[in-house]
């Protein structure tokens, strides 16, 4: 992100959404054995002189964590006094997170260390990787549900969504959300004592029944089908006919209405493609499909926020 600079009192911080530093650099942090009131912390820094990176101060005081925003009277010296002071957050209003696995430059990672250690706080300031320093101000993350079948475990598209955002500097706070469906809990939907499953790698057993993958091309049996459209194809290509099946195509899951979503289908080979606000890719999709798919969420649901 770059480091520029808007007069805060200009922009109203305090009213905005998903307001985060531009860079970790202009956050101050300081400790005081006085406690304050708005008057009294406003008076005690105008005046003094701060660092020419300083725009934002933290300070711990008996009472709690203040969050608040200066301007400087000189932006080209190595130091200048304050000439301002914005409070954004008071000791009732900030809470202050010690996490050291959130890297406080990522703005999703603010949100999720936020929306995991105080969901109702209005500022939360997050010590994190490498002792950095920075907050986020009125959290309202975009979040975004990623419908995955499982197993194999970790659910593999889930978990790359997790890991780009874990370094998107440039993408909004988007929080991610799993949306399950078992392979195992589908076995039950067409009661059968022989089912067949897509591939070996699913490791699924379903209980009270024997269990056949059609990746490993069995002889042909009385069986039924847990699987999808491209499973049906290659169920006829090995044997020429189409047993009765039960289709866990993620791509049929009923979304929630107003949900930002992202899922898969086997059917896609080379792109994504972007329906009713989600975002389907293709099974096996590389990081750079999904990064494409979590960039088209931010732009469709356009979540409001600001860098500073």
């Amino acid at each position: 992100m770059t480091d520029t600079w808007t007069d805060p009192g200009q922009v109203l911080l305090r009213s905005r959404i998903n307001v985060v530093p531009s860079a970790y650099r202009g956050v101050s942090v300081t400790h005081s054995t006085d406690s304050f009131t708005w008057e009294s912390l406003t008076a005690h820094f105008t005046g003094r002189e701060v660092y020419r990176r300083t725009r934002f101060l933290v300070v711990h005081e008996p009472n709690g964590v203040w969050l608040a925003t200066v301007q400087r009277a000189d932006p080209v010296p190595l130091f200048s006094p304050v000439t301002s002071v914005e409070i954004l957050a008071d000791p009732t209003e900030c809470t202050f997170v010690t996490d050291a696995s959130i890297d406080t430059a990522i703005p999703s990672n603010l949100a999720r260390a936020a929306a995991n250690h105080a969901p109702e706080a209005k500022a939360v300031v997050v010590e994190g990787l490498y002792s950095h320093i920075s907050f986020i101000l009125n959290p309202q993350p975009l979040n975004i549900h990623v419908t995955e079948v499982i197993p194999p475990t970790p659910a593999k598209l889930f978990d790359q969504v997790r890991r780009l955002l874990e370094v998107a500097e440039d993408l909004p706070p988007i929080v991610a959300h799993l949306d399950a469906l078992t392979l195992d809990s589908f076995g039950s939907t067409i009661a059968s004592g022989h089912y067949l499953l897509p591939c070996r790698g699913s490791d699924t057993e379903i209980i009270g029944a024997r269990t056949s993958y059609l990746d490993q091309r069995p002889d042909r049996e009385d069986w039924t089908m847990v699987g999808c459209e491209r499973s049906a194809q290659i169920h006829e290509w090995f044997y020429g006919d189409h047993p009765p099946m039960v289709s866990f195509c993620p791509r049929e899951r009923e979304g929630s209405s107003g949900t930002a979503t992202i899922t898969k289908c086997c059917l896609l080979e080379e792109s994504i493609e972007i329906e009713n606000g989600r975002v389907v890719v293709p099974w096996g999709a590389s990081l750079v499909d999904i990064r494409e798919a979590i960039n088209e969420l931010a732009r469709t649901w356009d979540p409001t926020w600001t860098t500073v």
